[in-house]
C-alpha cells in the first residue's frame, strides 16, 4: 500500500523539478535575446560590414540623405546645412541641429547612435569613434536603390520597398499622361543657375531628373544628351543656353542667385519662353532625390504639365 502511494508522489516531484528547470532555461534565453527595438544588426556597406542599431533613435546625417531617413520615420538629431535650408523639410527638422563633418565637438554633444553621409565627408575615422558611421558614393546606386539601401541600414527595408513600388507605378502612369498631352517627341530640359553659372542636368542629378527621364521617359534635347548625360550635369554660358532648352524647361531657381539672364532677349526669344513652357521651381526644394523631395517633384510635374 505504501509503495503505491510513494510512486505517484515521486513522479509528481520529478515533473515539478523538470518544469522548474524549463522555466529557468526559458528565463535565461529571454534575458540573452535582444528585446524588441534593441540590439544591433550587421549592415553590409560599400566598405564592408558595420554593426548598427536595430532601432536607431538618434541619427545624424552629414550629407544628402536626411529626406530618406525622415521618410522612414526615424528620428534625427543633426543634419547638413543643405537639408536644413530646404523649406520642404522645415517642419520635420524643427529642433534638429545643423552640423558639419568638421564640428566633432558638437557631434559628440548630440550623442548620435548612427552617422550617415557621402563618401566624400571629412573625419570619417574620427566619426567612427563617436558612432557607427556609414557612407555612400553618390551615383553608385540608382536613386531608388539608394533609398532601399537606407531602408536596409535603418532596418526598414520592407517600408522602403513598399514606397518604391508605389512611387514608380504612379510616376510611370503620370509619364504616360504627360507624353499623351505634350507629344512623344517633345523635349524637356532641367536648368539651374548657381554662383553665376548656368547648368543643365542629365537623368540622375536630382531636380526631378530621375522622374522626368527615367520613369516618365520624356526626351532630352540632343545637346543635353550629348553634354550632360554622362556626368549628370554640364556648365554652360548664357550665349549657348538656347541650344540646351527643350520644348519645355524646368527651371530650378534660387531667387538669391543672379537670374538676370531671364531678362535677356536671347532667353526671351526661345520657343519655351514664348510658348509659356518654362516652369519655375524653388531650387532649395528641388535639389534632392529622396522620397519627400520626389513626391513634391511628381506633384509639381502633374500640376505644370497637366494642370492637376
Amino acid at each position: 500500500m505504501l509503495k503505491k502511494l510513494i510512486l505517484p508522489f515521486l513522479l509528481i516531484v520529478v515533473m515539478l523539478l523538470a518544469a522548474c528547470g524549463n522555466d529557468e532555461a526559458k528565463d535565461e534565453n529571454t534575458a540573452d535575446a535582444p528585446k524588441e527595438g534593441s540590439g544591433t544588426i550587421t549592415y553590409e556597406s560599400e566598405n564592408g560590414p558595420v554593426e548598427v542599431p536595430a532601432d536607431p533613435q538618434r541619427v545624424l546625417v552629414l550629407s544628402t540623405y536626411a529626406g530618406d531617413v525622415m521618410a522612414l520615420d526615424v528620428p534625427l538629431v543633426g543634419v547638413d546645412s543643405w537639408s536644413k535650408m530646404n523649406p520642404r523639410f522645415e517642419k520635420d527638422l524643427e529642433g534638429v541641429e545643423e552640423v558639419t563633418d568638421q564640428n566633432l565637438e558638437k557631434i559628440i554633444e548630440l550623442d548620435p547612435d548612427l552617422i550617415i553621409g557621402l563618401s566624400t565627408i571629412n573625419n570619417i575615422d574620427k566619426l567612427k569613434e563617436i558612432a557607427p558611421t556609414v557612407t555612400f558614393t553618390y551615383g553608385k546606386l540608382s536613386y531608388l536603390d539608394q533609398h532601399l539601401e537606407i531602408g536596409k541600414l535603418l532596418n526598414k527595408e520592407e517600408e522602403a520597398k513598399t514606397w518604391i513600388e508605389d512611387f514608380q507605378k504612379r510616376a510611370q502612369e503620370a509619364g504616360e499622361e504627360i507624353r499623351a498631352e505634350i507629344g512623344e517627341d517633345a523635349t524637356v530640359s532641367v536648368i539651374e543657375n548657381f554662383d553665376k553659372q548656368l547648368y543643365v542636368f542629365g537623368d540622375n542629378w536630382g531636380r526631378g531628373t530621375e522622374i522626368l527621364y527615367q520613369e516618365m521617359k520624356l526626351k532630352m534635347p540632343e545637346k543635353v544628351t550629348e553634354m550632360a548625360l554622362a556626368d549628370g550635369f554640364y556648365a554652360l554660358s548664357q550665349e549657348v543656353l538656347p541650344e540646351y532648352m527643350g520644348d519645355y524647361v524646368i527651371f530650378s531657381k534660387d531667387s538669391e542667385q543672379d537670374n538676370s539672364f531671364q531678362e535677356t532677349e536671347l532667353f526671351k526669344n526661345t520657343p519655351a519662353v514664348k510658348n509659356g513652357r518654362v516652369f519655375e521651381a524653388n531650387a532649395k526644394e528641388f535639389y534632392f532625390n529622396d522620397p519627400i523631395s520626389l513626391e513634391y517633384q511628381l506633384e509639381f510635374f502633374l500640376e505644370n504639365f497637366l494642370g492637376k
